[in-house]
Formats: C-alpha cells, structure tokens, sequence
C-alpha cells in the first residue's frame, strides 16, 4: 500500500520527499548525541597511594562521624522527649500535691470546729447537769420545808 502511494507522486514531489526524510534523519542523529557528548574537563585528580589511603581513611571515618551525629540527635530528640514527659508528669504531681493539701486544710478546719462544738456542748451539758442537779436539791428542800411546814401547824 505504501508503494502504491509512492509511486503514485510524481518524481519531483519524490526528489522533495526524499531530500526531506534525509535531513530529518541527519537532524535526529544530531539532537540526539547533544547530550552525550564526551566533556574534556575529567574531575578524576591523580593521587599517589599513601595518600589515596588516607583520603579513604578520612572519608570513611567523615561518614561514620555523620552517622555517629545523627545517630546521637536522635537520642538527643528522644531524651528531650522524656524530658518534656518527666516535666509534665511532675506538673501534674505538683498539682495533685497542691490539691490535697488544700483537702488535708479544709478537713483541719472541719475537725477543729467540730471539736469546738463538741467542747461547747459539753461545757452546755456541765451546766444543764448542773442546774438539774440544782433543782432536784431546790425541789427536795422545798418538798421537806413544805412538809415540816405542814407538820408544824
């Protein structure tokens, strides 16, 4: 089917279409190795091996003091964490502490004023005790004056 299409155009719509294919493939090959261009500048730099060792050395020990330091924020975040937990925990143990002794006050008041009213009522009963012993002696004089009253007349 592509064949018949060809040959159907005429030879100078040919020559056009074939000049154009050709520059598109030259342009393609073009644009596409623009990013793989080998750059002359290398940033390989020659060392000698005593010390490419110690280049090693101090980048391998570099990456395990990075490590080393993250590894110890990492407990340092997880203590302040706690810390702030301790702190809270305290806070609220100072609170509780607070309010029972603001109980413990309010049951001293309490107890001290019952035992004013206990010692009041106890002074009362002293002296309705007393007055009541005082009226059976008042009644017995007044009941033996009555009778030697009566007796004498």
């Amino acid at each position: 089917m592509f064949r018949l299409i060809l040959m159907s155009l005429k030879e100078k719509q040919m020559r056009k279409l074939i000049l154009l294919t050709s520059l598109l493939f030259w342009s393609l090959n073009s644009f596409s190795q623009q990013g793989t261009a080998i750059k002359s500048v290398d940033s390989i730099v020659p060392l000698k091996a005593p010390i490419a060792r110690l280049v090693i050395k101090d980048l391998l020990e570099g990456d395990g003091n990075k490590e080393e330091l993250e590894e110890t924020n990492k407990v340092l975040n997880l203590t302040k964490e706690k810390v702030i937990l301790k702190d809270d925990v305290i806070a609220t143990l100072n609170s509780k502490v607070l309010n029972l002794e603001t109980i413990i006050e309010t049951k001293q008041e309490q107890f001290d004023l019952q035992k004013e009213l206990s010692d009041k009522l106890v002074a009362e009963l002293k002296l309705e005790k007393t007055k009541s012993f005082l009226y059976k002696i008042g009644t017995g004089v007044g009941v033996v004056a009555s009778i030697i009253l009566l007796v004498q007349k």
